[in-house]
């Protein structure tokens, strides 16, 4: 895995680094070696919040944590995101690793059950919802966001004719979501 550390608003130092390629050994069994990791430090208001984000072969895993330390706050997003791919193991297997799950799973900080305990989840839908999607620019659909009291809202942009999604961050503010080929 090739692994990006980014501070904001805060200085990295060696042994966080040191401390962050020694947690992500844990998730390497699942990805080849072109996995991208970037792995984001904000310091504000004596909270840290890490923010770990993968993406291998098309596939986009992200766990995000704030704390009053970063070292645990890595902690965290590291054992979320073992458990979001132990949990989801049938469905990923044709885009991880061919061996990924031969081996039997070691839960380092985490329950000694966790394979168990993750048993794959069928996802319930429990409803469907279908709507006309019309042309707006993104100021628009922000508002119509906001008018429905959603944390999101899909919407096809006038600019460029794509489907987008602009929704509601948890920090405060509006995120846009755009497709990519």
């Amino acid at each position: 895995m090739k692994i990006t550390i980014t501070g904001r608003k805060t200085g990295i130092r060696d042994s966080f680094k040191e401390r962050v390629e020694k947690k992500l050994k844990k998730l390497d069994r699942f990805f080849d070696e072109d996995a991208r990791v970037v792995v984001t430090v904000t310091s504000e208001q004596g909270r840290e919040t890490v923010e770990v984000a993968i993406t291998a072969d098309g596939m986009f895993c992200r766990a995000e944590k704030t704390a009053p330390d970063r070292a645990e706050a890595l902690d965290v997003c590291v054992d979320a995101l073992f458990r979001q791919i132990v949990r989801n193991k049938k469905k990923l297997s044709r885009r991880l690793r061919k061996d990924a799950f031969k081996q039997p799973l070691e839960a380092e900080s985490t329950d000694a059950s966790l394979e168990q305990e993750l048993e794959e989840e069928e996802y319930d839908l429990v409803r469907v919802k279908r709507f006309p999607v019309k042309p707006m620019d993104v100021q628009e659909a922000i508002l119509e966001m906001n008018m429905t009291s959603h944390n999101f809202y899909v919407f096809r942009n006038a600019e460029d004719g794509e489907i987008n999604v602009v929704y509601r961050r948890a920090g405060g503010g509006y995120g846009l979501i755009e497709p990519q080929e």
